[in-house]
């Protein structure tokens, strides 16, 4: 068969389909509806009857089940072994030997947290082992305000914020933070611990960078975890060293699509107890063009004037800090967290932070007693002063004097942390676990002269994680927590029975 053959064949199979459409009922309908919606369009025609084909071919279809087989048919009886068999993974690793004896010998106290805590032994002993640094807790003004906002509000609210939680005085408080810091707003938390964790997964998520210092606390590692961002870690407040890490790290994303960029780091370090160079990491994150996300947990109420925190403690403007994390635990001795900065950053938390949405409010009685700690920092400065008197009374006792110590926290840091000196640990040859063993029983030593202080121990290790894969972790350390609810000469006291310790216990390790 020629081309010329083939063409007339074609053609005459076209006119022979085209007869028979026409003689369709029907036929004249569809042909006028074609030309009349489309224009004689037959791209448009085209589209339209593959999609008629694929949604007849769609119905045609046999069905089938979602459900998954199962491949073995058990019985009754044989599916009650199973599950007779069955042990659950226990959700807690069993404790060591040396930490049930930890936890045997751990003192428990009956009764108030105050300067002066009663032990369930019976004994009453001088505490200087929890963070009611300003003796809050004895304050009756914040009780009887804590109890006619009870009254008013009720224990709890029994919600989270964004649906019917939020009340007066969360707003109040969020208020009063703001205008304490400086900052356009502020938004609250129920938690202290889950605040940092939560803000920091609702902007950085996977693909995003994330520059941290080596020594931040736990919370900050799980927020960092959580977010799944790609993480540079730089050495603990080495400012030469965090800049060669913002280098690489702008080298290596120069060619590569935008992402957002953070740099996490505290205003005063939980592990370490010494205090950020924030004037140098303002100025690295403005020349770099990272963002700065600022834990001041452990700053904010105790740092600055009026407790401000780091940014006031080193005359920097609040507002050049893209968010400011902080805890109304602690030392305002009320509970929460909060995060302040921009409205934009503030507004967009209260959608995309799973703590913020997902949690009940924070109870309005502890609302309040956070509002009135703060006008109490900001109207009566003679609270921090007392409190910093008690803080070099304390510190004259033991740092300079002590041939086994040093505090390696800053000097307005009342969570002081007494680390072994170098010299002492390699005179001894004192492994990490020989260190954690010598503090433990350095503090129950204390305990037994009557001074309740604890002892700094290592962060848990990430779910998964091999223990040889743990990465940076805290050197061991004492930890001293001076609060102003003790006298001078009180403090001095203590002081002086935990040196005595000290060298009581060391000197008798070979």
């Amino acid at each position: 068969m020629d081309l010329n053959e083939a063409q007339s064949t074609i053609v005459r199979l076209f006119s022979d389909a085209n007869v028979q459409f026409h003689k369709m009922p029907g036929s004249a309908i569809i042909l006028r509806y074609i030309k009349s919606s489309y224009q004689n369009d037959p791209v448009r025609s085209a589209i339209e009857l593959f999609l008629f084909l694929f949604a007849v071919r769609y119905l045609l279809a046999p069905t089938y089940s979602t459900q998954k087989k199962k491949h073995v048919a058990l019985t009754e009886e044989e599916i009650d072994e199973l599950v007779e068999d069955w042990t659950p993974e226990p959700l807690v690793a069993a404790p060591t030997p040396s930490e049930q004896l930890e936890n045997e010998k751990r003192p428990v106290i009956v009764g108030p947290s105050g300067p002066k805590s009663k032990l369930s032994t019976g004994r009453t002993v001088t505490n200087l082992a929890s963070y009611n640094f300003y003796n809050f807790v004895a304050n009756e003004s914040l009780k009887e305000k804590a109890i006619q906002t009870l009254r008013t509000y009720g224990v709890g609210p029994c919600g989270p914020p964004g649906f019917y939680g939020t009340q007066d005085v969360h707003m109040k408080t969020e208020a009063d933070v703001a205008a304490h810091l400086g900052t356009p707003a502020c938004i609250v938390y129920a938690q202290s611990f889950s605040t940092i964790s939560s803000v920091i997964p609702s902007f950085s998520k996977r693909g995003d960078i994330i520059v941290a210092d080596k020594s931040v606390n736990y919370a900050v590692r799980k927020g960092i975890q959580i977010s799944r961002s790609t993480v540079r870690w730089y050495e603990h407040n080495d400012m030469e060293d965090l800049e060669k890490v913002l280098q690489r790290v702008t080298k290596e994303q120069a060619k590569k699509p935008l992402t957002r960029r953070f740099i996490i780091t505290e205003g005063l370090f939980e592990n370490v107890g010494d205090v950020v160079n924030l004037p140098k990491l303002i100025e690295l994150k403005l020349r770099f063009k990272f963002r700065l996300i600022l834990d001041e947990t452990w700053s904010y109420g105790v740092l600055g004037r009026t407790g401000r925190g780091v940014t006031e403690a080193q005359n920097v403007d609040a507002t050049e800090v893209d968010m400011i994390i902080g805890s109304l635990s602690g030392p305002l001795c009320a509970a929460g967290g909060f995060c302040a900065g921009t409205e934009e950053v503030v507004e967009h938390q209260r959608i995309s932070s799973a703590s913020y949405t997902y949690s009940a409010a924070l109870p309005a009685m502890l609302a309040t007693t956070a509002s009135e700690t703060i006008s109490m920092l900001q109207e009566q400065p003679e609270i921090l002063t007392g409190l910093r008197d008690n803080i070099k009374a304390m510190r004259a006792q033991l740092d300079p004097r002590s041939d086994w110590v040093k505090c390696s926290s800053s000097v307005d840091n009342p969570m002081m942390l007494l680390v072994l000196k170098p010299e002492v640990i390699a005179s001894k040859n004192f492994t990490l676990q020989d260190q954690s063993q010598l503090f433990q029983d350095i503090v129950d030593e204390c305990v037994a002269n009557g001074v309740l202080i604890t002892r700094l121990k290592n962060m848990p290790l990430a779910l998964g994680t091999n223990p040889r894969d743990q990465g940076w972790q805290p050197q061991p350390a004492l930890k001293v927590c001076v609060t102003s609810g003790l006298t001078k000469k009180e403090t001095e006291k203590a002081g002086i029975i935990i040196r005595h310790a000290i060298t009581k216990i060391i000197t008798r390790r070979k």
